[in-house]
C-alpha cells in the first residue's frame, strides 16, 4: 500500500513539474484553492499510474517492433500517449489534465514527466537504503 502512494505521489508531482515547465499543459481542480489543486494532482497522479499498470504494458508488447527499430525512442511517443490518456480520461470529472497539442506539447511533457519520476524515485531509493 505504502508503495501505490509513493507512486501516486511522484506522479503527481511529475504531472506538477510538467504543468508549470511545458506551455500548453494544465490541470484544473473543482476550485481554486491550493488544497483542490493538490487534490486534483494526486487524483490525477493516481490515474496516470494506473493508465501506465494497465494499459502501457499491453502498447508496448504491441508495438515491440518498433521499440526495436527506433532502438527505443518510441519510449517518448508512447508516454505522451499515456499522458493524452489521462487527459481525455479525466475529462468528464472537474479534475481534467489538458494537453493543448500532441506534438511538440504532449512528447515535451511526456518528457519532463519521465525525468522528474526518474530523478525522485532515484532519491526515494537512496533515502531507504541508508
Amino acid at each position: 500500500m505504502r508503495s501505490f502512494a509513493v507512486k501516486v505521489v511522484v506522479n503527481a508531482l511529475a504531472i506538477w513539474v510538467a504543468t508549470r515547465l511545458v506551455d500548453g499543459v494544465s490541470v484544473s481542480g473543482p476550485d481554486g484553492s491550493r488544497s483542490g489543486a493538490v487534490l486534483a494532482f494526486l487524483v490525477l497522479g493516481s490515474l496516470f499510474g494506473l493508465v501506465n499498470a494497465v494499459v502501457k504494458p499491453v502498447v508496448k508488447v504491441l508495438a515491440f517492433p518498433v521499440y526495436l527499430l527506433t532502438l527505443g525512442l518510441i519510449t517518448f511517443v508512447v508516454n505522451a500517449l499515456m499522458l493524452e490518456l489521462t487527459g481525455w480520461l479525466s475529462a468528464p470529472t472537474s479534475l481534467t489534465l489538458h494537453v493543448d497539442r500532441f506534438w511538440p506539447t504532449a512528447v515535451l511533457a511526456a518528457l519532463v514527466v519521465s525525468v522528474v519520476t526518474l530523478v525522485t524515485q532515484t532519491v526515494l531509493r537512496d533515502r531507504r537504503h541508508r
